[in-house]
């Protein structure tokens, strides 16, 4: 079709010439030719025209479509052929470079939102340009804060401070930034300027709750050390300086100093053995048997071991455990257990009380609870009971004798033989442990 509309093309652009040459040939009148030639021409330039625009249109939609090819057979003029080749050139370099473009935009985007720490940019005026999902997660948003002052994310004036310090004066930063609410974080945030000569600034916020409490935790951890260790050994010391000074001599008050210390160095020694035994637990190097464990064999033989210290206080003790019944624990694990917590019934119950000791089978577990008529708590304590070293009256508890940590070592034995326990109480009324631990079929057990 290209071909036939070029010959038309041709013919008719000829025609004028050739019919006007005739015409002066048969001496017919020179302006007889003119309309022939007018006509043919104005013909001429309208074809043109429409190839004109063919081409146009043509250039129009390889730039949008690329290239395609011509018609079999078809020979191409030279001047489209260099058209074809110079925009499928043109059409291939941007379809290259849209796809380098677009791989490096995915690339930047899947390395942010893959940070495990959160990260803002801004322009040089503070704005936000760009968040990663680490971010929006430490706040607690799914808005983009695209467009947004710090200060409005952030209610922070030392942080504003710090993005126009790296945007206007290129400096870096570090602060903490604390977050409130239902959910508090602590933040550590590093504002540093844009590299190179891109103008703005970048943020990287890191989560540091955890470390923060964990810090706190800590410091409480060696303060309370200090203070259990100071009492027994400025006792001590105490008594062996007077000793040392004369009363060695003194044969009445010699002997009541010399029990004084032994009573605070076997305090000092059940404190260091205790915190050795917590910090094993912890750190999950005491390794628990796991074995059939007879339930009223260990509660017989715990009650034993506080049966004196009851009878001191005519305190009894009434114990009941299901015959047979049997856990899947550690033995000597269980008993201490169950030691602690009858330990300490008796301990905080005034003379004349009774502690109760009950053991059961519920729906796949064996319950153990270890009930006192004793002073009792209010609500507010019983979550932090089984924190190393608190103390609900830490007067009283001093004075009844313990290490403030037989609650924190029995939470975590609990809890390394996959049980659970929790406390109840009321204030004047009383105390309740509840313990659970994994149900064991006794024959069963035997034979494995």
């Amino acid at each position: 079709m290209r071909a036939l509309r070029r010959a038309i093309l041709v013919a008719l652009l000829l025609v004028p010439g050739l019919a006007t040459w005739l015409l002066l040939r048969v001496e017919a009148s020179a302006w007889a030719a003119l309309p022939v030639s007018l006509g043919t021409c104005a013909l001429g330039l309208v074809l043109d025209a429409l190839w004109a625009r063919s081409l146009a249109e043509r250039a129009r939609a390889l730039t949008t479509s690329g290239p395609t090819l011509p018609e079999s057979g078809a020979t191409l003029h030279p001047a489209q052929a260099a058209l074809d080749v110079a925009v499928a050139r043109l059409h291939a370099s941007w379809l290259e470079q849209s796809e380098v473009l677009q791989r490096d935009a995915e690339t930047l985007r899947a390395t942010l939102d893959g940070m495990a720490e959160g990260l803002w940019i801004t322009d040089r005026s503070g704005t936000l340009l760009r968040t990663n999902r680490a971010l929006r997660e430490l706040l607690f948003t799914t808005r983009p804060m695209v467009g947004e002052r710090p200060s409005s994310v952030l209610r922070n004036e030392e942080l504003e401070l710090a993005v126009l310090r790296a945007c206007d004066e290129g400096r870096n930063s570090t602060l903490e930034v604390a977050i409130e609410g239902l959910r508090p974080r602590q933040l550590a945030v590093f504002v540093t300027p844009l590299a190179g000569d891109q103008a703005g600034s970048a943020a990287v916020f890191r989560d540091i709750t955890e470390l923060r409490r964990l810090e706190k935790v800590r410091k409480d951890f060696v303060a309370n050390v200090s203070h259990e260790l100071r009492t027994p050994i400025t006792a001590i010391r105490g008594y062996a300086e007077t000793l040392q000074n004369g009363a060695l001599k003194d044969a009445v008050m010699a002997p009541r100093m010399v029990e004084i210390i032994h009573r605070q160095s076997e305090r000092l020694s059940e404190l260091v053995e205790d915190l050795l035994e917590l910090s094993q637990l912890e750190g999950q190097e005491l390794q628990l048997e796991s074995e059939l464990v007879e339930l009223p064999t260990s509660i017989q033989r715990a009650a034993e071991a506080v049966r004196v210290k009851a009878a001191g206080k005519q305190i009894q003790l009434q114990l009941e455990a299901e015959p047979g019944i049997g856990v899947m624990g550690d033995t000597r694990a269980v008993e201490q257990v169950l030691l602690n917590l009858m330990d300490n019934a008796v301990k905080y119950t005034p003379a004349g009380g009774m502690v109760y000791v009950r053991a059961s089978a519920r729906d796949g577990k064996a319950v153990v609870t270890v009930r006192d008529t004793g002073l009792g708590m209010e609500p507010k304590h019983l979550e932090r009971i089984f924190e190393r070293f608190y103390r609900v009256d830490k007067g009283r508890s001093r004075d009844m004798g313990g290490t403030g940590l037989g609650l924190s070592i029995v939470k975590h034995l609990v809890g390394a033989m996959g049980g659970d326990i929790r406390a109840e109480s009321r204030l004047h009324v009383g105390t309740t442990f509840t313990l659970s631990l994994t149900l064991a079929d006794a024959p069963a057990a035997r034979e494995g």
